[in-house]
């Protein structure tokens, strides 16, 4: 007859999850490894702010930035992106305190400042194709499109990294993963906010008043 076997007197049961054991501080390394990231991210932008500075005043007899940008238009997206970084800084305030209704709250409007944000981009560059004004129309497109989109791209990353997140401390509350998780995600955001004050100033504001 065969008996089911056994663990070992003493033997640990398997487990499928475990966070940090005790005594091991990983916090350290893991924002070390996001900065690398966040530097990598900025030789990406840089080498797209310089394909800009080459190609932005190629325009192919095509239409020019004074032309097709509606700058108040653009102010009020740079000002969803700026308000989204203060809401983050707030819900960074609540989780110092352990505040995890007040936390979510202000993740929630971060996000919805965020998702405000690529809809008015979507809009623009709708009413840029509307305007005959496509990435394949000049160099100066081409370069604006891939600038501005990628810029675009990495906030609805962002968004749905907030949006996990969110899920997560919904369910396991602010523990001392979480809160890491969600101070790399703060770098992340703010770092794209700075990005938009570069892509603000020399795309829209210097194509305009040139």
């Amino acid at each position: 007859m065969m008996h089911a076997e056994t663990a070992p007197p003493g033997a640990a049961a398997p487990v499928f999850y475990q966070t940090d054991e005790e005594g091991h501080h990983s916090e350290g390394s893991t924002m070390l490894g996001f900065w690398l990231y966040l530097m990598s991210d900025c030789l990406i932008f840089a080498t797209l702010f310089a394909t800009y500075g080459v190609l932005g005043r190629s325009f192919a007899a095509g239409p020019t930035p004074k032309e097709l940008f509606d700058l108040p238009g653009i102010a009020v997206n740079t000002a969803m992106l700026l308000f989204s970084s203060i809401t983050y800084g707030f819900a960074m305030l609540e989780m110092d305190r352990d505040r995890v209704k007040q936390t979510q709250i202000w993740l929630a409007i971060t996000g919805l400042f965020g998702v405000a944000f690529v809809a008015l981009e979507i809009r623009e560059f709708v009413h840029l194709f509307h305007e005959g004004a496509p990435p394949w129309r000049s160099a100066f497109l081409s370069s604006f499109y891939t600038l501005v989109g990628t810029h675009g791209l990495h906030v609805s990353m962002g968004i749905l990294w907030l949006v996990v997140l969110m899920v997560q401390v919904s369910k396991r509350g602010l523990i001392v993963e979480n809160k890491r998780r969600l101070m790399c995600l703060s770098m992340f955001w703010h770092f794209l906010d700075l990005i938009w004050i570069g892509v603000f100033t020399v795309v829209y504001l210097m194509g305009v008043l040139e």
